[in-house]
């Protein structure tokens, strides 16, 4: 078997199971809306509250884990790295370094406020100290955004000028002009753009 293909592994682990029901399932759910059929490995349940897919789209990556993000109640672990080819049918059976990496993330998901984590492969362009910092600032915005933030986001991310979603929402143009500067809108594409460049170059064997 032969190791090659560098992808994005992602593990994702249910914050407080114990304590909460079992939602891997409306997650898996998610992660398959948002990806759109992206997926090389589709969402697979690995153990109790954990599941984990793989993906080779960076944009699709950033999506999904902000979505994630969004819903709340998961610690996720990005990582970054090849994948022993051919690729199996199930993510259960997959091996390779970006798993992992996406191992080591998730773990240390779990011991920080924002539960997100991302680590490189070593023989990678860029270190894991030159990518995670900006995602996880991303993931801090994100986490910082109210709901009225988020209904103006979903609507602008959705083709609506600020204008039509002033009259989608019943407000004045005003208003939504100060809902876009409080949930810091105004640089939320050209940032997932530059991470998504970022996100590429760290895939690029040194």
């Amino acid at each position: 078997m032969t190791t090659g293909g560098a992808m994005y592994a992602v593990t994702v682990d249910q914050v407080g199971s114990r304590s909460d029901d079992d939602r891997v399932e409306q997650a898996i759910d998610v992660v398959r809306s948002v990806s759109d059929g992206h997926e090389v490995l589709s969402p697979e349940r690995t153990a109790g509250d954990e599941f984990q897919f793989l993906l080779d789209d960076p944009a699709v990556l950033l999506d999904v884990v902000f979505e994630l993000v969004r819903t709340e109640g998961w610690s996720i672990g990005v990582g970054i790295g090849d994948v022993e080819e051919p690729v199996p049918a199930s993510t259960r059976a997959a091996r390779g370094d970006a798993f992992v990496r996406a191992r080591a993330a998730v773990d240390r998901a779990k011991e920080v406020p924002e539960h997100v984590a991302l680590e490189i492969a070593d023989d990678r362009r860029l270190r894991t100290a030159d990518v995670e910092p900006l995602v996880v600032q991303s993931v801090r915005a994100r986490q910082r955004r109210s709901r009225e933030g988020w209904e103006l986001a979903d609507l602008l991310r959705a083709g609506h000028s600020r204008t039509e979603a002033a009259r989608l929402l019943g407000v004045t143009p005003q208003a939504v002009a100060k809902r876009w500067l409080a949930a810091d809108l105004r640089s939320d594409d050209a940032v997932h753009a530059a991470l998504v460049r970022l996100l590429t170059e760290a895939d690029t064997p040194a």
